[in-house]
Order: C-alpha cells, then structure tokens, then sequence
C-alpha cells in the first residue's frame, strides 16, 4: 500500500478531511448522496404487517421498497439486465455489469440503495439474499475458480481513472483515526459508507464473503504475493480488518435500518420508527 499511501497521499487525506461539503461533492459525486440532493427516507407504516415483514428477512423489505420507487426499480432493473444479459459461455459482460451498478449508487435514493447493499441480517437466509443482490457471479467473483492475488484488483484500480479516487476517498472515510476515542468518528460515518458503496462497480468491487457473517472484502487473497506480500495484506485489510467499517456495515436490530447516531441523514419521524425506508 506504499503507493496508495505515500506522503502525497496522506497529505490530500488530510486535506479531504477538512474539505467543505460542497467541495467533496464536485470532486467525488458518488459521496453526494441522489446525485447531490439530500433526502431523507419517509417513514413506512409501522403496521403489523410491515414489521413482522422486516423482522424477518431486512433485505426483502429493502427490495420491496426499491421496488416501489420508480427510479431505484428502473435502475435495478438496469443492473440485473446488464449483469444476467446474454454473454459468452462462462463469461459475462462484467464491464456493463459494473457500469450499471456504479449507475445505481449513483442516482438512486441512498435509503433506498443504502438499505439493499447494508440490510442486517440474522440468518443465513436473509445474508445470503444480501450477498447474492448485486449478481456476484459477474461483478464480484470470477472469471476463474479460485481468487486471484488482491494485487491483479489493486494494480488495476491504481491504474483506473474511474477506481482509484474512489478508494482513496474510501481509505480517507473508513480509515481509523486518533482523534476519536474508538477511533472511528462518528461524523465520518455516512461519509464511509457512500464511499464503500462507490467502490461497488469497480476493479475492487467487495461484496459478503458468505452468509454466516457480515464480512466483506473484494474477491482476491493474498496467497501468492510474492515480495508484495505485506502490501496485498495491507489492502485486503481495509476491508476485513476495518473496525470503522465494521461499525457502519453492521446495523443494529433494534434500530432496523440504520444507528441514527452513525447515518444521520436518516432522522426521526413523527410517522414512524427512524431509518425506515420509504412506503409504496
């Protein structure tokens, strides 16, 4: 990670953290969130209905409230087009794939967007309906049957215009620093987690590893790294050792859809619980 983080690197980290929004959002648009209009979820019936529903499986209640948005259906429609279209045997058109689902971060409604990529889960059912949203067998794993070294990911995303200011912002958002007690502000959280959704599309698109935990990571290892070794491990820990990511990727149950205190663009509603996303 020399080269992701050397002296000029962790200047313009420093610099994105004091960055005015607006600012951030003309460089990084996938950081603002509908395209740069803030929105905040309206809240569903709190019905019986509802929420037997979403105590159930989180991530089909997602999927029904995308569903139900004219524009989340159409680009998620978009995506599964693009990444189950007609392909070559044993292949897929992974860059469509990818380009549709950068697509759908980018201009769909983030609770929304947010709710399908970051559904908590409490079976095995539900986390594998997570890990299977986004059509991994294209976007996420493959072409071959074992992963390949996490350097074949990051040499190319160094080496991409579209992947490598992405995961910078992403180091910058979702990287542990000294002045928190924990070491993971809390007002860097929503920002973190618009970044790690920017990466979904991308040469490092991570995805859920299986559907027993929450863990997530991009589909690589570090195998066979040579005397890279140290810099392959480096990178795949920004995403299996990430406790600040950990905290934004894994919501509260009783909370539902999102800690109001770590997404505060989810707030409060009168109408019903926070976090909630829209009704039909």
């Amino acid at each position: 990670m020399a080269r992701c983080l050397g002296p000029t690197m962790l200047l313009l980290l420093l610099w994105l953290f004091l960055m005015p929004e607006p600012f951030l959002g003309s460089l990084f648009p996938w950081l603002v969130e509908g395209g740069g209009t803030r929105r905040q979820p309206e809240s569903r019936s709190s019905s019986t209905g509802s929420l037997s529903s979403a105590a159930q499986n989180r991530c089909v209640d997602a999927a029904e409230a995308c569903t139900a948005d004219t524009q989340c259906q159409r680009l998620r429609t978009e995506y599964v087009a693009q990444c189950l279209g007609p392909a070559p045997p044993g292949g897929c058109h992974r860059a469509h794939c990818h380009r549709a689902l950068r697509r759908f971060f980018a201009r769909g409604p983030p609770a929304l967007t947010h709710a399908l990529l970051f559904c908590p889960c409490s079976s095995p059912a539900c986390a594998e309906r997570r890990r299977q949203t986004f059509v991994p067998a294209c976007a996420f794993s493959g072409p071959g049957p074992a992963p390949p070294s996490c350097l074949a990911p990051l040499d190319a995303c160094e080496n991409s215009r579209v992947c490598r200011p992405r995961l910078l912002a992403f180091q910058a958002f979702c990287s542990p620093v000294p002045r928190a007690l924990d070491g993971c502000p809390r007002d860097q959280a929503p920002n973190c987690l618009r970044a790690y959704a920017g990466l979904v599309g991308t040469a490092v698109t991570p995805n859920y590893l299986d559907n027993t935990s929450a863990r997530v990571a991009p589909w690589c290892d570090c195998g066979v790294s040579g005397n890279r070794q140290e810099e392959c491990e480096a990178f795949r820990g920004l995403f299996t050792k990430n406790r600040c990511l950990g905290i934004c990727t894994q919501l509260s149950p009783e909370t539902r859809w999102c800690h109001t205190d770590l997404c505060p663009w989810v707030a409060p509603s009168p109408a019903g619980p926070a976090g909630h996303p829209p009704g039909p």
